[in-house]
């Protein structure tokens, strides 16, 4: 199934620093409570401080509502055996029941941690989502998937996934010759690791009041239609 992107998420979320409790936990699901406070003048010592951007800057483009109530904010590889077995048992329902109907928007985050394709992968990726077909070149990756360090995601097999959603190939070929988004994909990757990511997939549900909610691992969909239920209760 092939999702097409969505707009820019509004400027307000930015004014808002969101600290997450990393609280001790069990289980694969971690509904910790956020502590919002207004953005500090000075940089305080220690960590650097989880923002509303740590979750939403350096992805993919929405997909959905932009103004939906809920987000779901996915941390992956795409040479991750579990990020594919997400998607070809997961994702498409949530995409159905919520994504569809405007309930949940959704965003992609690279975080590279199997090898070397998984980061040209990223690039193919968001050199597709200058000519707007990002989730469609995520899709196909997927869809493709094949094993880890195996070759499947060789600059060659990419190129023809590319050709397959009909991109402009002058325009990626040059993109993706230039590295144009390697601070990009650089960035997304501290995201994952200044909130403490270990592995992928991993997800962050954030509610309207800027609750969040993290899921390790390919869950099955009963997991997050729990926590979206909630949410979108929360948020009424």
């Amino acid at each position: 199934m092939i999702h097409g992107p969505s707009l820019g998420i509004g400027a307000v979320i930015a004014s808002v620093v969101i600290i997450v409790v990393f609280l001790g936990f069990q289980g694969s699901v971690n509904q910790s409570e956020l502590k919002i406070e207004p953005t500090p003048q000075i940089q305080e010592s220690g960590p650097p401080k989880i923002t509303m951007n740590t979750f939403i800057a350096n992805g993919s483009p929405i997909l959905g509502n932009p103004n939906a109530s809920v987000t779901l904010v996915e941390f992956g590889d795409y040479q991750c055996h579990f990020c594919n077995v997400f998607f070809h048992t997961t994702e498409d329902s949530i995409l159905k029941k919520y994504v569809e109907t405007g309930k949940v928007r959704m965003i992609f985050k690279d975080y590279n941690i199997i090898g070397p394709d998984s980061v040209t992968a990223s690039h193919g990726a968001h050199c597709a989502k200058d000519q707007k077909l990002f989730w469609e070149y995520h899709d196909i990756l997927y869809s493709n998937w094949a094993g880890e360090n195996n070759g499947w995601a060789s600059p060659e097999n990419l190129a023809k996934f590319a050709q397959e959603i009909k991109l402009d190939m002058k325009e990626w070929s040059e993109c993706m010759d230039s590295k144009k988004h390697s601070q990009i994909i650089l960035a997304s990757n501290e995201d994952a690791k200044s909130l403490g990511l270990t592995g992928t997939p991993a997800f962050f549900v954030i509610g309207q009041d800027g609750k969040t909610s993290r899921i390790f691992g390919a869950q099955p969909f009963e997991v997050f239609e729990k926590i979206f239920e909630e949410e979108i209760e929360r948020s009424k």
